[in-house]
């Protein structure tokens, strides 16, 4: 008899119908572990969100930890452009500054050589060039015998303590080797150049390849300028320490011959970046709570609720932090929130008063310092902020260990999914083995119905019954 190769057609049954029935029931057990997976993937990315917020409010905290922020001083500047900045050790004040000079770089340049710039030169004798300067001790260039002036200006360039750059120019007759000085100021100023023999007596100049171009001499000056009347020079155009705890910088100003370039500087204390940070770690919290809340809402009408809704890791951050938040600071004028006028609202969110809080970033910013910050880093309320933070985030942290568990539980999910998947496939081998088996028997019971009909038929003929 031949192998029936679709379901159904020996029997006239709907075996294939049946068998996709009863597929779709065995994978009906699929659907339980899908949306469980489902919810721990959700559960992973709600901890990344309430994560991300955490490491917001630690970010503001870390500000508010930092005691130069209630130091902090600004200046400003009106009048032409000199511009200042402050460290920590300024003091507030007002200067009057008149800038009457600029620090300058010196600058010199050889004679005129007729020689190719890459011609060896008749040093006559001459083993080193000695570079001259207006404050600081002169400098002794190794010269190879047989040197050009190519080889002279790299010779000079190689030298770190030559003090100068060189450079040659081509003044259309010839080549000269012109050399500035590195820094500005007069005494490091170039001044003069000579060729020694330091085979021979190191002080007795020899004639060498070429002399220096008086005529292109320009000596480096110091800058002058004066602060509240009080003559200062400098050999940079950065000038540190004329006025305590500020930096002057006079390098974009452009005098001319007999100009006076007179600026006021005011230091005055910074409350825009104290205000700021207090407010930007108001705002951190008050955005951690509403992610906290959005996480864990529930809406009984629609039947709706967040992912972490009665999660006991969301209910672990809260309580340790509003714990830190209303323990405030120990040791210092201010102790609670609400003395700076930041009050806990009934939402769990903070209100600053902004008159309160102004009038003591204006008038006592020690006091702030003392309270967020505090003699150590770890003793005003940031530095405890910071250490539950920590604590919190950390490798061994709430947050991690909640990521990691339902990272865990979806990695088991997705064993139990692909388990269940070969038992299914299983079954359902089974139950097509058995359903073809059905189906060859009743063929062949239905073969044999047929044989046995057509033989009581003839029978019948046989023995002249008719029906």
């Amino acid at each position: 008899m031949a192998t029936i190769t679709s379901l159904g057609v020996g029997s006239g049954l709907d075996l294939t119908g049946l068998l996709d029935q009863l597929q779709e029931a065995e994978r009906g057990k699929l659907a339980p572990i899908t949306l469980q997976k489902k919810q721990q993937q959700a559960k992973i990315s709600a901890f990344g969100q309430l994560q991300t917020s955490l490491n917001a409010f630690q970010d503001s905290v870390a500000k508010l930890n930092d005691p130069k922020l209630y130091q902090s001083l600004s200046a400003s500047v009106r009048g032409d452009a000199v511009k200042a900045t402050t460290t920590a050790s300024a003091l507030p004040g007002s200067y009057r500054v008149e800038v009457t000079q600029l620090a300058t770089s010196g600058t010199l340049a050889s004679s005129r050589i007729t020689e190719a710039k890459d011609e060896a030169l008749d040093l006559q004798g001459a083993t080193a060039m000695r570079l001259n300067f207006g404050g600081a001790s002169s400098v002794d260039i190794d010269i190879a015998p047989g040197s050009s002036l190519s080889a002279i200006r790299d010779a000079i360039n190689a030298n770190k303590e030559a003090g100068v750059n060189a450079t040659i120019i081509n003044d259309g007759q010839g080549y000269r080797l012109a050399l500035s000085s590195k820094t500005t100021g007069a005494d490091a100023s170039i001044e003069s150049f000579s060729f020694v023999d330091a085979s021979q007596d190191p002080e007795v100049a020899v004639a060498g390849p070429f002399t220096e171009d008086a005529g292109t001499k320009r000596g480096g000056k110091d800058a002058e300028l004066t602060v509240n009347g009080i003559a200062i020079t400098s050999a940079k155009n950065q000038i540190e320490g004329a006025i305590q705890g500020v930096s002057l910088n006079l390098s974009e100003l452009s005098l001319g011959e007999d100009e006076t370039a007179t600026s006021t500087i005011s230091v005055e204390r910074d409350t825009l970046k104290q205000r700021e940070a207090i407010n930007g770690f108001v705002k951190a919290y008050n955005d951690l709570k509403g992610t906290i809340g959005k996480l864990t809402s529930f809406n009984g009408d629609s039947e709706t609720a967040g992912e972490l809704v009665g999660d006991n890791t969301v209910r672990t951050i809260e309580s340790r932090l509003r714990s830190v938040l209303t323990g405030g600071a120990e040791g210092g004028e201010l102790t609670t929130l609400n003395q700076l006028g930041i009050t806990l609202q009934r939402d769990g969110k903070l209100k600053v008063d902004d008159a309160k809080l102004n009038d003591l970033v204006a008038n006592n910013p020690q006091a702030l310092n003392d309270f967020f910050a505090g003699d150590k880093k770890a003793n005003g309320l940031a530095g405890k902020l910071t250490t539950s933070m920590e604590q919190m985030l950390g490798n061994n942290g709430v947050v991690k260990l909640a990521i990691s568990g339902a990272e865990n539980r979806v990695k088991s999910l997705d064993n139990r999914f692909e388990r269940m998947e070969k038992s299914i496939e299983s079954a359902i081998a089974r139950y097509r083995k058995q359903f073809s088996q059905l189906d060859s028997m009743i063929a062949q019971m239905n073969s044999m119905s047929s044989y046995l009909t057509q033989q009581f038929d003839a029978l019948d003929n046989q023995l002249g019954r008719r029906r």
